[in-house]
């Protein structure tokens, strides 16, 4: 073999093992093949269970909302006049879609600096720190899916003052969430049994 042609191998096999898997899994509407497919967000969505008591199907439920899964997700692009980008609408990215300033702000708490977005590891410890937060600044339980995630979406001083109440929209979403944790909840239970 050349020499050229091994160095090539090479650099492919450690450009492979530096990929990571951004694109959603198939079948969103099913926990179990979530699971299955990934079962790499299980395990992270039970350590963050352990460490900070949010349900996975109540992590799950939000991150099908924020991400769905997308580990690279964004927020889409604004446009002056119509044509001209001008941003993002936000800072959010990854799996949690945490803004930039929360995120640094769970890093110095966490006191993990290393931390990124785009690992659901990390985006799950995220979001159970928060609706942590949540739970002791706003009196939401954990396992209530609708509340935490109007506390997500609004910010803890937006739930507060009930901000939420004025946007029909978002109410339709936080009961979306509410019914996808229960069924995912179900769906987990049932897979267990297989």
């Amino acid at each position: 073999m050349g020499r050229f042609l091994r160095v090539a191998v090479l650099l492919l096999l450690v450009a492979s093992c530096g990929a990571r898997e951004f694109s959603a899994p198939r079948n969103l509407e099913d926990a179990c093949a979530i699971v299955d497919e990934r079962p790499r967000y299980l395990a992270a969505m039970r350590a963050t269970e352990r460490r900070w008591g949010v349900p996975v199907p109540v992590q799950m439920a939000v991150m099908y909302q924020e991400s769905k899964f997308i580990g690279d997700a964004r927020t889409p692009f604004r446009y002056s006049l119509g044509v001209i980008p001008v941003g993002r609408q936000s800072s959010a990215f990854g799996y949690s879609q945490a803004l930039d300033g929360t995120w640094r702000e769970y890093q110095e708490a966490t006191n993990n600096r290393r931390a990124r977005r785009d690992d659901i590891r990390d985006a799950t410890d995220f979001m159970g720190w928060y609706m942590n937060l949540t739970r002791q600044r706003n009196g939401v339980p954990l396992n209530d899916a609708r509340n935490q995630y109007l506390a997500y979406h609004e910010g803890h001083t937006g739930f507060a003052r009930g901000s939420y109440n004025s946007k029909a929209w978002l109410l339709r979403v936080a009961d979306a969430v509410a019914a996808r944790a229960v069924r995912y909840e179900a769906q987990l239970v049932a897979c267990r049994r297989r």
